[in-house]
């Protein structure tokens, strides 16, 4: 089991009493320094100062120590401890928000010490047993802490606060927009991702969550990242809805110089779909969080990058100036494009991170990695800054994440909604078939014949046909290609004379 299975059913995790024996204090550990007693002051700069004193020492790994018992907990286990939702913070005090808290254990050991602010003044949210029901396990004695939190809000009802988010595990958070359930999630800092010498991952120490006003839209939550690389300040500004947004304000302390760095980032599961079923042998029709990739480029070009599971770790990059966004995208959204009613993947959010102010030169880059089971994330995005950042300095990226159905985009291209591949009737030759759909197909149509630009950089491209597709009201395009060497990297988009009317799709070919 991984996080993801976790944060999937956090809602409606049953209980199961498995008790463990013995008592445990805190008092035997190496515990952190105490919290303190009295509420401190904060503002908007106070979790930037922290960081920025963070970073001038040495790193130092979370605290992790545990009780036995909670150390090891399984996943049944650990899901059998609940939070009692009738001590969420804020509950009763009349804000459309409440917090709920997790336990340590299972995978989640770290300690992350939370907050509420209210009136210029930090209070320490004190952790005690009688806030959860443990499942059957004794009861610690001390600070254990907490291992993160989820916030609920009204979402689908007026009158119903649902579950909006979740902050749990390194620096992992995800969250869902109306009539979504949990897939895509995003991370604080990607550092060394793809890597051989192993990836960093930083972790969200300390949190501090913003009391909202009685009629608010929005809550925010402050945190304290830390890594050995590096350490940051967030500040997330929460707007649940039809389509839920998060406005990311970061600054980066660079311990030391990183030149592998990913902002933005975000990870999803691709297991098979139509465009790659090697491998599988499964009854569904495809199994995924995210089927593609989005980019629109600061040339405002928009490229779709049907994601892959492949046989080797690939790395790809796609070089930009000031992007406009990119995304991790869930495209289909009908139950029969997955046929199983357990995930029901056709409800998983799609996440489009917009950049706000100059990004500069750098590259959205893309991570497959190989796997052979759905229950592991194995698709990394993210923006790479060209130039390194240097140690000692400072390092302000801002940008806004929507948990949405799809991609938010200016104009009409029309967008591609299915990629299919197999053997066509030549050894090795394969057959790739493109489905279009959009506004301005329609349009285009009535006024000139569409035709297919597609290339490759190796191989031949040969049998290309663009050709309406009555059953989704758009264009299918098909080519066949004849493959050289091990890779090829495949071009299509569908024009009206010399106008591009369609996304770009961009795909690579492995033998």
């Amino acid at each position: 089991m991984r996080r993801r299975d976790l944060l999937r059913g956090s809602t409606l995790l049953p209980l199961a009493m498995v008790p463990l024996p013995g008592t445990y204090s805190l008092a035997a550990a190496a515990a952190p320094p105490p919290l303190p007693d009295e509420p401190s002051g904060f503002d908007g700069s106070t979790v930037r100062g922290i960081a920025r004193e963070l970073a001038a020492k040495p790193y130092q790994a979370p605290d992790a120590t545990l009780p036995e018992g909670y150390a090891k907990l399984s996943y049944d286990q650990y899901r059998a401890i609940r939070f009692d939702p009738g001590q969420a913070l804020w509950r009763g005090a009349g804000v459309p928000f409440e917090v709920q808290l997790f336990h340590r254990g299972f995978l989640y050991t770290d300690r992350v010490d939370i907050y509420e602010v209210a009136d210029g003044k930090a209070r320490a949210l004190r952790y005690r047993p009688e806030l959860f029901d443990l499942g059957g396990q004794t009861p610690p004695t001390g600070d254990l802490g907490f291992a993160g939190f989820r916030i609920h809000a009204p979402l689908n009802r007026h009158d119903v606060l649902d579950e909006i988010c979740a902050f749990l595990g390194a620096s992992y958070f995800r969250a869902v927009a109306k009539k979504q359930g949990y897939g895509v999630s995003a991370r604080g800092l990607a550092v060394k991702t793809g890597d051989p010498g192993g990836e960093e991952f930083p972790v969200f120490k300390a949190f501090w969550l913003e009391r909202p006003q009685p009629r608010a839209g929005s809550v925010v939550v402050h945190a304290l990242l830390d890594g050995p690389s590096a350490a940051a300040s967030f500040r997330f500004t929460i707007r649940p809805g039809e389509e839920t947004l998060f406005d990311v304000e970061t600054v980066i302390y660079p311990r030391s110089h990183i030149a592998q760095l990913g902002l933005a980032p975000m990870t999803s599961m691709f297991y098979f779909g139509p465009n790659d079923r090697k491998r599988v042998d499964d009854y569904r029709s495809a199994v995924h969080d995210s089927d593609g990739l989005a980019i629109w480029t600061g040339w405002s070009e928009q490229l779709w990058r049907p994601l892959t599971n492949p046989a080797a770790l690939q790395i790809s990059s796609f070089s930009d100036v000031n992007p406009r966004g990119f995304g991790l995208v869930q495209r289909r959204h009908d139950f029969v494009a997955y046929n199983d009613l357990e995930a029901r993947y056709e409800r998983r959010p799609s996440l489009w991170a917009e950049t706000i102010g100059n990004a500069g030169q750098g590259a959205v880059q893309l991570v497959e990695i190989p796997t052979n089971r759905e229950i592991h994330d194995n698709i990394v995005a993210f923006w790479r800054p060209a130039e390194p950042l240097r140690a000692k300095t400072e390092f302000v990226f801002n940008y806004r994440l929507h948990w949405c159905w799809d991609r938010p985009a200016e104009g009409d291209f029309a967008k591609v909604v299915a990629t299919g591949s197999g053997a066509a009737g030549a050894e090795k030759t394969r057959l790739f078939v493109i489905d279009f759909s959009g506004d301005r197909l329609k349009q285009a149509a009535g006024e000139t014949r569409l035709r297919a630009d597609v290339s490759g950089d190796h191989g031949k491209i040969g049998n290309v046909v663009a050709q309406p597709n009555p059953e989704i009201n758009g264009w299918r395009v098909s080519f066949e290609l004849s493959p050289s060497g091990s890779a090829v990297e495949l071009r299509a988009q569908l024009f009206a004379g010399d106008r591009a009317v369609s996304e770009a799709w961009l795909y690579r070919w492995t033998a």
